[in-house]
């Protein structure tokens, strides 16, 4: 059995214009943020979806309407669950997001996300911030995908889906990244970040699971 999972990074909000980090902020999405989101609707609109998630938060719920409400085969339920959150960033959410990553990076040499993700990865990324949170409140590696794999089981236990089926799932930046370098077997390039909008293609079989495109705009 294998599922395809379409993920769609959510549309450019105020935060993204601003440069800023937003986990479990919510930034409005732009106007452009919408219309990028009617694009990908178009992109979408010829394939069928069984199932569709996305994460708790305005800009993907947002996304996500749009999305189904332009789909012209089906319009499953949308399921909406904190544990399809962006990456949670404590102290720093709404921080500038150069700022952020180099008091979580220069502390060990590496002054920039790029610098941490070519050195090391993206985890050790989340593990530095944590570090770097002055109340430690941000997710750590381990945490993170303690809260993410629950997601992806809601997606992997649905009795409803059958093999070849289409899944819709709105995410974010980060956790588009996360998931390409975990799954993604270094085939793509996760220091550049995927565009609002973009398509990212997850396989998910009896064999295990595996990114198959990204970053599709």
């Amino acid at each position: 059995m294998a599922i395809n999972v379409y993920i769609v990074r959510h549309g450019q909000t105020y935060y993204n214009i601003y440069n800023k980090l937003q986990g479990w902020s919510n930034s409005p999405l732009t106007q452009k943020g919408i219309d990028g989101a009617k694009q990908t609707a178009d992109k979408l609109a010829q394939v069928e979806f069984s199932a569709a998630y996305c994460s708790d938060t305005t800009r993907a719920e947002q996304t996500a309407n749009i999305i189904l409400s332009a789909n012209q085969r089906n319009h499953p339920e949308l399921t909406v669950s904190p544990f399809f959150r962006e990456e949670f960033y404590g102290y720093f959410e709404g921080t500038d997001m150069n700022q952020a990553w180099y008091l979580a990076g220069a502390p060990h040499g590496k002054p920039t996300f790029k610098d941490i993700v070519e050195s090391d990865s993206i985890g050790t990324a989340k593990d530095y911030l944590k570090e770097a949170d002055p109340f430690h409140q941000a997710e750590n590696n381990a945490e993170y995908w303690q809260r993410l794999d629950q997601g992806l089981d809601l997606i992997k236990n649905n009795p409803k889906l059958k093999d070849g089926d289409n899944v819709l799932m709105i995410s974010h930046g980060n956790t588009v990244l996360s998931i390409v370098e975990r799954f993604g077997n270094g085939k793509y390039d996760v220091t550049e970040r995927p565009a609002n909008g973009s398509i990212t293609k997850l396989s998910i079989s009896d064999s295990g699971t595996e990114v198959t495109d990204y970053n599709i705009q």
